[in-house]
């Protein structure tokens, strides 16, 4: 729906861009939010990852990038209506509200999840993620060299990144800003775990502690300045994968492929710790290697009946969009 300059209302600046045209599909976009925001709370799964399967992901950046200069200028001369009308406003309310959601009441869910059963956990990831590499790889529509060595550059990098050792890092304000910038870069990124990268920047436990208690005066303040942090990383980087997918969509979707198939590393099940330390004075592992479960049966039965679980649901999720797609 376009603007019409003559009608000044608020109702026309808020429904003059792109988004849900709809409360059900509003919902459903938030329902997709939540489920990005439910990843992003898990290290080494990525809420970009979700943004793909569920065919959101290019509107998402689109919708990103619609905060630009012109929104700024609007922004100082208090032309709020203007500025509500070029932001792209239904979708990232309904996104983000989603997003907002899942991450302020399951950070504490699946931190316990991941404590107490780590590898039924990483196992339903797993099939997540194995799932969505299918998924993703079938829209390169052309198998080049360039193709194939962006593919390659993504998994070497993802590997490198996730299996690189978590921090001891200073908890200042400018430090929890730049760690906020980082981990929303991941965020975006499929494969890669802004969780993770708070992991190993040292401020994983950190800021799940912050969200566990998140009106506390001091918790608000962390708060503020990560998300800060958040939005400013969001909205430049969101530029670069946008230009990056407009231009070079095939070399591109085949790198973000490449991404997911490195990240398996860190989302195997069974590890062996091969390091630990202290971090916020609890003791953790640091470092670990992967492993073959001890037998298949009953060891591995249900972690593999929940990876069974987590590749339907990716499928299902993209058969789902595409049949939605052609209506």
């Amino acid at each position: 729906m376009s603007r019409n300059p003559a009608d000044n209302s608020w109702k026309s600046a808020f429904f003059s861009s792109p988004g849900p045209e709809s409360g059900r599909c509003a919902l459903l976009l938030g329902v997709k939010g939540a489920f990005m925001g439910a990843a992003d709370t898990v290290p080494g799964v990525s809420g970009g990852t979700i943004a793909l399967i569920t065919g959101i992901y290019e509107d998402f950046l689109a919708a990103v990038k619609s905060v630009n200069a012109r929104v700024l200028a609007r922004l100082v001369r208090l032309d709020l209506k203007g500025a509500v009308a070029e932001v792209h406003i239904r979708f990232l309310l309904s996104l983000f509200c989603g997003i907002g959601v899942a991450v302020v009441s399951l950070a504490r869910l699946m931190n316990y999840l991941l404590h107490h059963y780590p590898v039924p956990t990483w196992s339903f990831f797993f099939g997540l993620i194995a799932a969505s590499i299918w998924v993703v790889g079938r829209r390169v529509k052309s198998r080049s060299a360039v193709s194939a060595a962006a593919f390659c550059i993504g998994a070497g990098a993802a590997y490198v990144i996730v299996g690189m050792v978590p921090a001891q890092t200073p908890e200042t304000h400018i430090f929890v800003f730049l760690s906020g910038m980082l981990a929303v870069c991941a965020m975006i990124l499929p494969g890669l775990s802004g969780a993770f990268i708070l992991l190993i920047l040292g401020k994983y436990e950190f800021i799940v502690a912050v969200l566990k208690n998140p009106l506390m005066p001091s918790n608000l303040a962390v708060l503020g300045i990560f998300v800060a942090g958040c939005a400013l990383g969001l909205i430049g980087f969101a530029r670069v994968l946008k230009f990056l997918l407009d231009r070079y969509h095939n070399a591109a979707l085949a790198c973000l492929t490449g991404l997911m198939l490195g990240s398996m590393r860190k989302i195997w099940p069974w590890k062996e710790p091969l390091l630990a330390g202290k971090v916020h004075g609890e003791l953790v592992v640091l470092k670990e290697k992967n492993v073959l479960p001890d037998g298949l049966w009953p060891e591995a039965a249900v972690p593999v009946l929940l990876m069974a679980a987590g590749f339907a649901l990716v499928i299902f999720l993209d058969r789902l969009g595409r049949r939605k797609g052609m209506d």
